[in-house]
């Protein structure tokens, strides 16, 4: 007689992408927050009197306390509590932190005492910066922390399914929520008649609350599936007690030669990316010489591109493999991209050369992420995988505070005397953003490299056949 096997929760087709709606609906939300203030550069600077100095320490203070531990907490609480719990809480610490920075930026906040007291030391940045870059700092904590638990609930409910093309999906999903920001903030900031950037900001922190409620939803399926998952195992007459996490898992995961490997990978990469985000409008508008919705409807679809091809690099991933390859591909192309914008766009400004570049940007952007979060679960194990995911991304946080810094200190030095935020010249920034690209391909060799001797099958397919039928079918697919 033969056993029969009860079907899980996230076996169901129609549930496990349930769950990806739901979960990346808040993801959505959050990178619309993110960029919300990237495409209102100059106006920021002539309606808050910021300067580009103050905006990189706004754009950079999102990551600040994730550097200083917070992404490591994070991970223990993810990896001790879970992701019902985890994803609740990162959703409205992104709520509360968008509170503040819409506070700051209000006349609510104007000329108040407390904008006075903020304002008469560290004269750098104004005190609605301090105050916006306070809130961006604790809407950080809340955005790294989902990215984590995004990953380990998509890592959970696909196992053994579409687990890259889910994660695929997700990060694409992401991207057009940077694409519908970059289109929408420039037009809602003039809404109510006057540009304004306390609309877009508004109306995004809006979009947060719905983020919060849509993970909410998530939780009573997640929940289900847990009791599932037991009553399996207790049928089974298994141990449910499965090995826990231990803090000692932390210091194991930091002695991986491996894990440094693709931490610094992560790094590189993702610092050539968003804090040029926060600068690529302007710099269009710089060398292009239009105005601020012009310049971020070419930018805007440096996201689609990525998320065109992220799911279909997913699919591919699961079925074919090849993961080490595809960063290093995605290295190249950012390479090639940034020299266009350092070398090329400033003697020759055209618009059809900067769209293309932008576009090959954005299918850089789709390769790398496609092809590294879903090769984590391949090389650690399950019970510190939140730890593990929230380390990398700690690593990678370094990155992300320090160069929008970085970047605007670099365009005062290489502007000296210029106060027009329409006369700036981004050669040098973005020869800064080439070298990290450079840095980032010799780190995707050497991760390829220590694929190839160790054989941790980041070149493998995700999806393996279960029996000789299924494999042998898959091969006859692929003739």
């Amino acid at each position: 007689m033969t056993k029969q096997i009860k079907q899980l929760l996230n076996d169901k087709a129609w549930a496990r992408w349930t769950a990806l709606v739901l979960v990346a609906s808040m993801m959505f939300f959050a990178y619309m927050f993110v960029d919300v203030m990237s495409p209102l550069q100059s106006l920021v600077e002539t309606q808050l009197g910021w300067s580009p100095a103050a905006f990189g320490y706004y754009a950079g203070a999102e990551y600040i306390l994730n550097v200083f531990g917070f992404l490591i907490i994070a991970g223990i609480i993810l990896d001790k509590m879970g992701v019902r719990f985890t994803g609740v809480l990162s959703a409205s610490v992104m709520f509360i932190g968008a509170c503040i920075k819409l506070y700051a930026i209000s006349n609510w906040f104007a000329g108040t005492a407390f904008d006075q007291w903020l304002s008469s030391w560290w004269t750098d940045m104004p005190g609605s910066a301090k105050l916006a870059a306070f809130g961006f700092m604790i809407f950080g904590c809340g955005c790294e922390m989902a990215g984590i638990t995004v990953s380990k609930t998509l890592a959970k409910w696909f196992e053994g399914h579409e687990m890259a093309l889910a994660m695929g999906l997700e990060m694409a999903l992401a991207r057009v929520g940077v694409w519908a920001i970059f289109t929408l903030s420039p037009r809602v900031s003039t809404w109510m008649g006057e540009p304004s950037v306390v609309t877009p900001v508004a109306f995004c922190t809006a979009l947060l609350l719905i983020g919060l409620i849509s993970y909410i939803v998530f939780t009573f399926m997640d929940t289900r599936l847990d009791h599932e998952i037991a009553a399996e195992k207790a049928a089974a007459s298994q141990d449910s007690s499965d090995e826990e996490f231990k803090i000692s898992d932390v210091k194991n995961i930091l002695s991986s030669k491996l894990f440094w490997v693709i931490a610094m990978l992560c790094v590189l990469y993702y610092s050539a990316i968003f804090p040029f985000q926060r600068y690529a409008t302007n710099m269009l508008q710089c060398n292009l010489h239009m105005d601020a919705q012009a310049a971020a409807d070419i930018f805007r679809w440096f996201p689609i591109g990525a998320a065109a091809l992220t799911p279909v690099l997913g699919y591919v991933l699961d079925r074919k493999g090849k993961g080490a390859s595809m960063l290093l591909a995605g290295a190249v192309l950012m390479i090639a991209c940034h020299l266009t914008f350092a070398l090329l766009i400033p003697v020759y400004p055209k618009t059809w050369l900067a769209f293309t570049a932008i576009v090959v940007l954005g299918i850089s952007f789709s390769l790398v992420p496609a092809a590294l979060w879903p090769s984590v679960p391949k090389i650690m194990d399950a019970r510190f995988l939140g730890s593990a995911y929230s380390l990398i991304f700690w690593v990678q946080n370094i990155g992300l505070a320090l160069f929008p810094i970085l970047i605007g200190k670099v365009l005062v030095w290489a502007n000296p005397g210029v106060d027009d935020p329409m006369k700036y010249n981004y050669t040098v920034p973005m020869l800064l953003f080439a070298s990290l690209g450079v840095l980032a391909l010799i780190f995707g060799l050497w991760l390829l490299a220590l694929n190839k001797r160790h054989h941790y099958g980041l070149q493998d397919p995700n999806i393996k056949p279960n029996t000789a039928a299924e494999e042998a079918e898959m091969l006859s697919a692929e003739e």
